[in-house]
């Protein structure tokens, strides 16, 4: 099946869109051999400041802080540019392609016309911020996500406990609500409020189909229902029809065929007209048969800007703080749960922007060495605990377990001797420890992690690997592919191409080998119980509670910048005055 009649190979293309960039790799069917790759950056990155000028016509409106957008013709360019580049580097005959696949980060969210048309591109509305793509790492519709987990909480909705009993503010109906009651025209000018996954794949083939994936973890869609009309008009007598008007739609299974490729997606990509398109996914969810991990108890973490950790479960079971548990959220026939981190390499990378002195950029530069690399050769000579400090993983507000974006970092020890290798280990440290606590939170619900599996740009940081597997104390393995999602989603492609039954079987023929394995080292596991122990004390005590002081410093920074930022999302047409009143 997984070649033609004449006996050439077929090929299939998997497209992983970022945070930053889209990448496209080629992949042989029949064994899953990545030949080729091509990488397009969004020219217009995450947008947090200010819309693009170009764009808005006029003095560009200013972005609050929690504010994260994309233009979304930057992802139709990794189709006219990544795709045709990853053919040309494969040297394949594109006839031989059979199906295209694609993940996307999640929730990522684009308000779009009834033909898909995104609503910035409409005369009128690229000026107004609530036309473009939320992008994941928007948190803006925190206050939202506070109501609806309140009053599901008051209620007793029966799905929340389904999401460790918090939705989080950068999910569908957290971000839906905040465009209603923050720009009402532009939430009544669009007619479908969709998932990335899902618009990128209707662009494809010309079907908009929402995959089950995101309508589970991100959409509230539980045992075949959204939450009800009567529940989202306690919310906002405005909201009641947000389902039926705007949500809800044909849901595909994933590895189905979603269509086919139209005339001008060919045209965009260079493939041809009419080969399989598959059912939209997330990426950290096509990333575990890319690793061979669809059988319960193997724990997936896509390590990259931020983590996502997923794992297959043959039953149910309720657990704290998780981003969603999923019937057939990963596979068909195990349930399918989700965790994560909200930062991490970005917060790696923030500190290495804005943190580290520029002697430190000379000398690495001096040792021919990148940043990252250097700083790292500095921390791998410590030994734990010589640094003397614990940090808080949460400069992006932490997703698990505590589902709370108002939370931020917090680095404790520094004294006058501190320096910048010694902080950046810590935030190494930090993010592993806020691993242990998923892993623990897992285990502690009767849904015990039996291998950890780490795929993403972070498992080529061999000290940061090893002290993941020396802080949870498992043997951590990584993904024999350096495109995982890419891969994952070749996988997909297939299986809509009719090659392999399921996605199973595909992923027993296609998926990576493992790559470096990583043993815990006994006296250093033993070290950093001891150190986990105390960001255990630090973490419930500034995220459970104890003491507010985030959300407090969250609300006076809001409450400085309310004026001008009322001031700058305003339509044109409308005035402060009018607003007010």
């Amino acid at each position: 099946m997984d070649v033609t009649a004449d006996g050439s190979e077929n090929y299939v293309i998997g497209v992983d869109f970022g945070t930053l960039s889209g990448r496209a790799v080629v992949v042989r069917v029949r064994d899953g051999k990545e030949l080729g790759s091509g990488v397009f950056d969004y020219p217009h990155a995450v947008v947090t400041e200010a819309l693009p000028a170009d764009m808005a016509g006029n003095e560009a409106a200013r972005l609050p802080g929690e504010w994260a957008l994309q233009v979304p013709d930057d992802y139709r360019d990794v189709l006219r540019h990544a795709v045709p580049a990853a053919v040309a580097d494969a040297g394949i005959d594109p006839a031989a392609v059979v199906g295209i696949a694609t993940d996307f980060t999640a929730c990522t969210m684009v308000p779009v016309k009834a033909d898909g048309t995104p609503l910035n591109e409409v005369p009128g509305f690229a000026n107004r911020p609530h036309a473009y793509v939320k992008l994941w790492r928007h948190h803006a519709a925190q206050g939202q996500a506070d109501r609806i987990n309140a009053l599901a909480a008051e209620l007793g909705e029966s799905w929340l406990p389904r999401y460790g009993g918090l939705i989080s503010s950068e999910w569908e109906f957290a971000k839906g609500l905040q465009l209603l009651e923050e720009d009402p025209e532009a939430y009544a000018e669009m007619d479908h409020w969709v998932e990335a996954a899902d618009w990128i794949v209707w662009q494809l083939c010309g079907n908009y189909v929402r995959n089950a994936c995101t309508a589970g973890y991100k959409g509230i869609y539980q045992d075949g229902h959204y939450p009800s009309g009567d529940f989202l008009a306690a919310l906002n007598p405005q909201f009641k029809d947000f389902v039926s008007a705007k949500l809800d739609h044909t849901i595909g299974r994933l590895g189905d065929a979603a269509g086919y490729l139209t005339a001008e997606a060919a045209a965009w990509t260079g493939l041809p007209e009419g080969i399989a398109v598959a059912v939209g996914n997330v990426d950290a969810h096509v990333t575990a048969p890319a690793a061979k991990a669809v059988e319960p108890g193997q724990l997936v973490a896509i390590m990259g800007t931020s983590t996502c950790h997923v794992m297959n479960g043959a039953e149910l079971h309720e657990v704290p703080g998780m981003c969603g548990v999923v019937d057939g959220g990963i596979v068909d026939g195990l349930w399918g749960y989700e965790a994560g981190q909200s930062g991490v390499g970005d917060i790696f990378g923030w500190f290495t922007k804005y943190g580290v002195p520029p002697e430190y950029h000379h000398a690495a530069a001096q040792a021919g060495q990148g940043i990252h690399e250097y700083l790292t050769r500095l921390a791998e000579q410590q030994a734990i605990g010589e640094h003397g400090l614990i940090a808080l993983d949460w400069h992006s507000g932490n997703r698990s377990v505590l589902v709370d974006h108002e939370l931020s970092g917090v680095v404790v020890g520094q004294t006058l001797a501190t320096r910048p290798e010694d902080i950046y280990r810590a935030l190494f440290e930090a993010t592993a420890f806020g691993t242990r606590t998923i892993v623990e939170a897992f285990r502690d619900s009767g849904v015990p992690v039996k291998e950890f599996i780490v795929a993403g740009g972070l498992l080529k940081n061999r000290l940061l690997m090893q002290i993941y597997s020396d802080v949870t104390g498992l043997q951590l393995s990584t993904i024999g592919s350096t495109q995982g999602p890419a891969l994952g989603s070749a996988i997909h492609a297939a299986v809509a191409a009719g090659k392999y039954a399921d996605v199973r079987a595909a992923s027993a023929a296609m998926g990576a080998a493992p790559g470096d394995v990583y043993t815990p080292i006994p006296e250093n596991v033993a070290a950093y119980d001891e150190l986990f122990r105390e960001y255990r004390t630090l973490h419930d005590y500034f995220g459970r509670g104890t003491n507010d002081v985030m959300h407090r410093l969250k609300a006076i920074q809001r409450n400085t910048a309310r004026s001008v930022s009322t001031r700058s999302l305003l339509p044109e047409s409308l005035t402060t005055e009018e607003v007010s009143a």
